[in-house]
């Protein structure tokens, strides 16, 4: 008996292991329908009670989704952001337990134009550093950065290899800035959002949009662009003194 509640317990292990290893890899994607527990009772040749236990802490763990009949769903992963933090997003897709990854689209230098001006309140012919690139939490895209960078107040910016590092965590190692602004909105994703994102043209998303600012002028400007199914903001804050 002592034996057979070894082995059940190794089993145990041994199935928990490689399924959470597939889904934390994104070999098992959000979404996936796991196989159901008495075909990975067969193929690991114990009891489904073995299976069900493996499920239910997969379940409790966040990994998975159960659902009566239909089986076990790999669980989309629920990212939250603080509003009043300038976070790294390699650090949120890492909070989720996901590989993390980027790709740069697009970068050129032009000069500002009237939508900068608005943006950024940037004077005609400033240079700008503008950027296109994804973010990936496993085999998924997190999200679409879109930003513009005032070269003229970071010159270094239109030398840096934005290929290899992402440009939010190049300008929080190399610049200070002094004031932030976010800007959050729903927003139906574009045909363009919605190639990057791999969704659907008009799903929901979660729109931030930033604003950074040296005591003398703009930084930058970025607009990050979420599913809207898959991300959360947070906001701590205190009363101000003698308020309720």
């Amino acid at each position: 008996m002592a034996n057979r509640s070894g082995k059940e317990a190794t089993l145990h292990q041994t199935i928990l292991s490689e399924i959470e290893g597939r889904i934390v890899s994104g070999e098992w994607a959000p979404g996936f329908r796991l196989p159901f527990e008495m075909e990975l009772a067969e193929q690991y040749g114990c009891s489904r009670m073995t299976v069900n236990k493996v499920m239910t802490q997969l379940a409790n763990a966040g990994l998975i989704e159960r659902h009566r009949k239909a089986g076990s769903f790999v669980r989309r992963p629920h990212a939250q952001s603080a509003v009043m933090e300038i976070h790294d997003i390699e650090v949120e897709v890492n909070s989720l337990g996901l590989p993390y990854a980027y790709k740069l689209l697009a970068q050129r230098k032009r000069k500002a134009n009237a939508e900068d001006k608005s943006l950024m309140s940037l004077p005609a012919a400033t240079p700008v550093m503008e950027l296109l690139a994804v973010h990936r939490a496993g085999r998924r895209p997190f999200c679409v950065e879109e930003r513009r960078i005032n070269a003229r107040a970071v010159p270094e910016a239109a030398e840096a290899d934005f290929s290899q590092t992402p440009p939010g965590q190049w300008l929080i190692a190399q610049v200070p800035w002094s004031t932030a602004e976010n800007r959050i909105q729903a927003v139906a994703a574009s045909p363009e959002i919605a190639r990057h994102l791999d969704v659907p043209e008009g799903t929901a998303c979660l729109s931030i949009e930033r604003r950074t600012w040296s005591p003398a002028e703009t930084i930058t400007f970025v607009r990050l662009t979420y599913p809207g199914d898959a991300h959360t903001l947070v906001a701590r804050f205190k009363p101000a003194q003698g308020t309720a």
